[in-house]
This record gives C-alpha cells, sequence and structure tokens, in this order.
C-alpha cells in the first residue's frame, strides 16, 4: 500500500506521467480513488513553484550545455506555439483550460512553462495552472472510473449470459 502511495505522488511528479499516469496506476493499484486523487493533485500542484524556481535560477546556466540548450529551445518553442493564442485571448482563464485538459504536454510542467515565457505575475499564474490540474485531475479520475465501471458491467453481462 505504501509503495502504491509513493509511486502515485512519484508519478504525478513527472513531466510525462503527471495526473494522466498517476490516478489510473493508484486507482487500478487499489488505492481508494478520493485519496488518489488528492495525492495526485496535490503532488502534481507542487512541482508549479519548483518549476518556477528552476527556470528563474537554473536554466541560464544550463544553457550553455549543447544537448540541454537544444533540448529545451524545442520544447520552449513547442510550449509557445501550442499556448500562445490561448494565453493571448483568454489570459489567465486560457492558462487554466490549457492545463486542465488532459493530453500530453498540457500538464503542470508545460502550463508553468508558459507561464514564465509570457511572463505572467507568479501568484496568479499559480493559481491558474493549479485550477487546472484540479480540473484535469477531476476529468482523468472520472473517465479511470468509468472505464473500470464499464469493463465490470461488461464482465459481469458476458459471465451471467449462457
Amino acid at each position: 500500500m505504501e509503495l502504491e502511495i509513493i509511486t502515485t505522488i512519484f508519478l504525478s511528479m513527472l513531466p510525462i506521467s503527471e495526473l494522466r499516469g498517476a490516478i489510473p496506476y493508484g486507482i487500478i493499484s487499489g488505492l481508494n480513488p478520493n485519496m488518489v486523487f488528492f495525492i495526485a493533485v496535490a503532488a502534481n500542484v507542487m512541482v508549479i513553484p519548483i518549476i518556477f524556481l528552476f527556470l528563474d535560477n537554473i536554466h541560464h546556466h544550463l544553457m550553455h550545455f549543447g544537448l540541454y540548450k537544444k533540448t529545451i529551445n524545442r520544447f520552449i518553442e513547442r510550449t509557445h506555439r501550442k499556448t500562445h493564442s490561448h494565453i493571448s485571448k483568454y489570459g489567465y482563464l486560457g492558462l487554466a483550460i490549457f492545463v486542465a485538459v488532459p493530453l500530453p504536454v498540457t500538464g503542470a510542467y508545460t502550463g508553468t512553462l508558459a507561464a514564465w515565457l509570457f511572463g505572467m505575475e507568479r501568484k496568479k499564474a499559480m493559481v491558474a495552472i493549479s485550477m487546472g490540474v484540479v480540473i484535469a485531475g477531476i476529468i482523468v479520475t472520472t473517465m479511470v472510473l468509468t472505464g473500470i465501471g464499464a469493463t465490470t458491467f461488461l464482465n459481469n453481462k458476458l459471465i451471467a449470459s449462457p
């Protein structure tokens, strides 16, 4: 049980999986869905100030390394391209909506990078990104529980029918 909780926290803090990996893992591992939601969302929200701290204090030092510079410049370009229209048109609400859509490269990491790129006020950006994370968490949790419910229903129907 402890390993599943730690793994859920770890997955929600990773840029690749975030909530889209942590919540399904936690629920399928048998943890309480409400607990999984709160743990995964809290851990994912915790990365927001860490990413801002990294971008403000460490990022520019790493730009001297070719591999880092090449990789981060591609990610920055893609983030700018994907978020520009949302943020230009809707500001903080657009940032929250962008983060709320649980698709690859739309989570807290990309949202924080976008807020940093566009020079958005930190406290407002952190609130918007956090709201997006909560909404994404609700969507992912609902989808996982719906999928499990549908699978259980179909399995029961198939087993019960002669």
